[in-house]
């Protein structure tokens, strides 16, 4: 039985491989970047407020800081009580193009170890969980010397 690939946010990211992106908006008036995305008015206080448009992002960046999680998250975090915790990196990265600092995971076998402030990262798709129906999918930050 194959699983239904469903993204952990809908309208967050979109595309496959080298045509992954995180999506954003960007007001028509001031030209924000906003990532989150948003979608209701433009959060920029000196703004009038414009027509907000969907824009990829920059598919690269580089460290702006980096930890990792030695704790098991709280609900609504999804994980496996049976198996053993595992920690992984967590990854700011500040956009090239849009100066936008996005959280994330990096790929998986990549530590705090691996990391550097200032290294160059790309976006990637990846998997949050999965269960007997469904893979949910988010987006990881790879270094750009690792190619698996």
């Amino acid at each position: 039985m194959s699983r239904i690939r469903t993204p952990v946010v809908t309208g967050w990211f979109a595309g496959e491989g080298d045509d992954f992106r995180l999506l954003g908006t960007r007001c028509s008036v001031c030209a924000s970047v906003f990532f989150p995305r948003e979608d209701a008015a433009c959060r920029n206080p000196g703004c009038s407020g414009g027509e907000l448009i969907e824009v990829p992002l920059s598919r690269r960046g580089r460290v702006w800081s980096y930890t990792d999680s030695r704790y098991r998250p709280p609900s609504p975090y999804v994980s496996d009580w049976e198996l053993e915790w595992r920690p992984y990196a967590l990854i700011a990265v500040e956009l090239a193009a849009e100066r936008l600092v996005v959280l994330g995971q990096t790929v998986p076998g990549v530590t705090v170890a691996d990391l550097t402030v200032g290294m160059e990262v790309e976006v990637v798709p990846g998997v949050l969980n999965e269960d007997a129906e469904t893979t949910w999918t988010t987006w990881h930050w790879r270094p750009t010397e690792v190619t698996a």
